[in-house]
């Protein structure tokens, strides 16, 4: 009975140590935690941090997050720090180093701070912490809309100036400048060139005027059967350009297509699928995106175009600077053998970007927004695009080229109107 007494009185005491213990630990964390006010710069850090966590396109650890933190710790605040353990601690860090900082300075510090770690990140200079100004120009980009350019007052009219006017304006000032002979003459007669394009054609002009939005798709007959095709960039006006560039030309007698992506630089990437749509059909597999460990994959929704149907061949043009949106239209064509691609290998920025709005802000004087890689687009052999491009079906430095392209469609014209491109 004593020994059962003793062992009784024991386990009380020791239930009441691991009580003790338990409700500890407990305090402990709570002490170590930081407690977070709505829109301060601790509640900036942590969401900007939280955020990246779920939204980048790789499984970043908390280790591997905390030590960007430390570097830039390191290069904005100067000399070495110890390795942050937690979330919490890095906090406590920042707001210790920027105690003594008067409002200006600290702000500063901590958007430095934070927009360094988002630089950081794989791939490098790809993702940002973003002002409102930034958000508006990165808008104007893919909108194709530039605040700083006037048509108008590059050709020297008003806006009331006829197609006649406007043609007029152009010869005179490319006169001009052909007899000043200055350097970088050639540029400035391409800028004319364009403004007359855009300011000439109905549809293009209209948009122009009411908006401001500049067209990203050019059309021409070439030769009697080949029509060429160049796109410059997706916009959201780009797919009802590309429907009416194509209906434009239903009726006439070419078959041939010389469809032009060097140079293009992306921009809306959502609206893929419907451009491939046109070539290869409704549902079907159009590319796939890669976001932690996931292939996502994108499907066609829009049936085949008939006033593309009628190209029997089709050739695609890329170069060193054909990306993004126009990389992943390149390798769905060489995947679908839609056409021959035929250029140089692309440029391989296969990112995919979006703005995450932040809800906790810090500084009165500017308002950030996280700008973040969210996935990897993926080539036609599953590959990633980003550091890598995709590789042309035909290379343009090989000697032989005319020969390999030869093979495929056994149209001299069309090699003669590739090589005068």
């Amino acid at each position: 009975m004593i020994k059962f007494h003793r062992f009784l009185i024991f386990l009380i005491i020791f239930s009441i140590g691991i009580g003790f213990g338990h409700s500890y630990f407990k305090t402990a964390v709570k002490t170590e935690s930081v407690k977070i006010e709505k829109n301060t710069p601790e509640a900036f850090i942590s969401e900007v941090y939280d955020k990246i966590k779920e939204n980048y396109w790789d499984n970043i650890s908390d280790s591997q997050l905390l030590e960007l933190y430390k570097l830039s710790f390191e290069k904005n605040q100067g000399g070495i720090v110890t390795k942050f353990e937690s979330k919490d601690k890095m906090i406590k860090a920042v707001l210790i180093a920027t105690k003594s900082m008067d409002e200006e300075k600290k702000n500063k510090f901590i958007s430095q701070l934070v927009g360094t770690v988002i630089a950081s990140l794989s791939p490098n200079n790809r993702s940002g912490l973003f002002t409102e100004k930034q958000e508006v120009q990165l808008k104007n980009t893919v909108e194709n809309i530039d605040p700083q350019k006037d048509l108008y007052k590059d050709l020297g009219v008003g806006k009331q100036a006829s197609s006649e006017a406007i043609q007029q304006a152009f010869q005179k000032k490319s006169d001009q400048i052909a007899k000043e002979g200055s350097a970088g003459a050639q540029e400035k007669l391409k800028n004319l060139s364009y403004a007359k394009e855009v300011l000439t054609q109905k549809d293009s002009k209209v948009l122009y005027d009411q908006k401001g939005v500049e067209p990203t798709i050019f059309t021409k007959i070439i030769q009697p059967d080949i029509l060429y095709f160049l796109f410059k960039k997706f916009s959201p006006t780009s797919y009802d350009e590309f429907l009416k560039a194509f209906d434009a030309y239903k009726d006439s007698a070419v078959s041939t297509l010389i469809f032009d992506l060097r140079g293009n630089v992306g921009g809306q990437i959502d609206s893929t699928v419907y451009y491939l749509g046109n070539f290869i059909g409704k549902n079907q597999l159009a590319f796939d995106f890669y976001h932690k460990n996931d292939y996502i994959p994108f499907k066609t929704p829009t049936e085949k175009l008939s006033s593309i149907s009628k190209y029997k061949q089709i050739v695609m043009l890329v170069d060193n600077q054909t990306q993004s949106s126009a990389e992943i239209i390149a390798s769905s064509f060489k995947k679908y053998h839609i056409g021959v691609v035929i250029g140089t290998p692309t440029k391989g920025w296969g990112t995919v970007e979006r703005v995450f709005p932040i809800d906790n802000q810090f500084d009165p004087k500017n308002k950030y927004s996280l700008f973040l890689v969210h996935s990897i687009t993926l080539r036609d052999d599953n590959q990633p695009i980003e550091g890598r491009g995709v590789d042309p079906d035909i290379n343009i430095k090989t000697p032989n080229w005319e020969s390999e392209l030869f093979s495929y469609f056994r149209n001299q014209a069309l090699i003669e109107a590739v090589k005068s491109l």
